[in-house]
């Protein structure tokens, strides 16, 4: 499905972009079924060394189907005094880490109830009224929750809110919530969507209770297709030798607090990954695919889901088409996360290794800059330019360049003909397709340094075609 039709791009034409400029930063308030099992443990660990990218809003434990009678607020709390110990170096990388006594004051226990049973009269909690704090706050940027168990904790605050405000007061509350869900982990998420059709809301919920998280797209984070039938990428480096060396063994304590895997690696990441500021991601477009995965704004018509059926549409399942670690081409959800494996796995070594080293002995992401706007106009068999003049290491370090078409992000129905020219050169070329009516293409630039480890930034390129 095709979205984000291209007058808005042709508006927008105009502005230039030579720079990666920074961006505001986003708030974000995680809801996490933490020690369920080992991954919520290593995602918050990963999260924190993030944690200065954002303005961390909340850090809330909650049940899920997996644990539906427990909290354990005490397991955060644990992770975070890691961090403490090792913040004063993360802050020799790079600013804006936020205090250890913050993100302690900010850890909240939901009620200790499995789904709904813990919406309704009586099951206020002391997380659910720090949601509705939070985004009451006299703040006009959105609150993105990060949804890692289940989302009951979120449904009783909207709950409350819907009981004792005014209609147009409950639609101003839910027009600043963004959710991103790791599948359905309760029955609160069909209840949300179908209560407040407006909440923007990024799900892959899976076909069935017995075997969802086989068709989750979060699972791309670390694992196969499917039960292991082919791999598409790289297994090497989400498996646990790879994390013992490069993430949990003499890489400080807040490493250490990365548990050993027992099924996927970090099932919980992908609800930030597009969430990080590396020139990829626009958490606004969910469509325009992240380190986070891809999704598309459709309705997924009577489909059996995790709970119940689903009428109401929002963001889920899209599939990019991907070769793969095998040289073999995938086509799946979760090839939108496995995708970006390599460089997302690398920054979180980077990012381990600042905790525990100096500047020097540590690398640090490229600048990647473009030498043009980042909306472009072409008509059809025009040569379009790319220039990725201005790009920088902040260490040094030589870099590289990949010019990638991102084919299913635009609104261009094409195959994997279309090729960028010189695409691993700082200037390349695309030449404009043949059209009927304006069109657009993404093109990618990723600019990879030659650190240890490589690290990778981007810029993204929308081309509109005119006839």
């Amino acid at each position: 499905m095709k979205t984000l039709l291209p007058f808005l791009l042709i508006a927008l034409s105009f502005i230039s972009s030579h720079a990666q400029q920074p961006a505001q930063k986003l708030r974000v308030l995680v809801l996490t079924d933490i020690e369920n099992e080992p991954d919520d443990a290593q995602s918050m660990v990963r999260f924190l060394t993030y944690s200065n990218q954002w303005d961390v809003e909340g850090l809330i434990a909650t049940t899920s189907v997996h644990q539906p009678n427990r909290v354990a607020p005490e397991k955060i709390k644990q992770i975070v005094t890691a961090y403490g110990k090792v913040r004063t170096n993360l802050l020799l990388h790079e600013k804006g880490y936020p205090e250890t006594a913050y993100l302690l004051s900010v850890i909240k226990p939901s009620i200790p109830k499995y789904g709904m049973e813990a919406v309704g009269p009586g099951n206020d909690s002391e997380g659910s009224e720090w949601i509705i704090s939070v985004v009451d706050k006299k703040d006009n940027r959105p609150v993105w929750i990060p949804v890692w168990g289940g989302a009951n904790c979120l449904a009783q605050a909207l709950w409350k809110v819907r009981q004792t405000r005014m209609p147009d007061e409950v639609d101003q509350f839910v027009a600043k919530l963004r959710v991103y869900t790791i599948s359905d982990q309760d029955d609160s998420g069909p209840w949300l969507r179908k209560t407040f059709p407006n909440l923007f809301y990024i799900a892959s919920p899976g076909r069935h209770a017995g075997g969802a998280y086989h068709y989750a797209t979060w699972s791309g984070i670390s694992g196969d297709n499917f039960h292991g039938r082919f791999r598409g990428g790289d297994f090497s480096i989400v498996d646990n030798p790879w994390l013992d060396e490069h993430i949990r063994k003499n890489h400080g304590p807040l490493g250490a607090e990365h548990p050993f895997t027992k099924f996927l690696m970090e099932g919980d990441t992908p609800s930030f990954l597009g969430l990080i500021n590396n020139g990829l991601s626009d958490p606004e477009h969910p469509n325009y695919g992240s380190w986070g995965g891809r999704y598309e704004f459709y309705t997924p018509r009577t489909r059996k889901w995790f709970y119940e059926p689903e009428t109401r549409p929002f963001w889920s399942d899209a599939e990019d088409e991907v070769m793969g670690a095998d040289s073999a081409w995938h086509t799946s959800n979760k090839a939108t996360i496995w995708r970006w494996r390599k460089a997302y796995q690398n920054d979180f070594a980077a990012r381990i290794d600042w905790s525990v080293k100096p500047y020097k002995e540590a690398n640090h992401p490229p600048i990647a800059k473009l030498g043009h706007a980042n909306e472009l106009r072409a008509k059809s068999g025009e040569k379009v330019m790319l220039s990725a003049d201005g790009s920088t290491d902040p260490d040094g370090n030589a870099l590289t360049y990949d010019w990638i078409y991102y084919r299913e992000p635009g609104s261009f129905e094409s195959n994997r003909i279309l090729e960028v020219q010189d695409k691993q050169k700082m200037n390349a070329f695309i030449v404009a397709p043949k059209v009927d009516k304006p069109e657009t293409l993404h093109v990618i630039l990723a600019v990879t340094d030659t650190g240890t480890p490589a690290l990778t930034r981007y810029q993204r390129v929308i081309v509109t075609v005119f006839p």
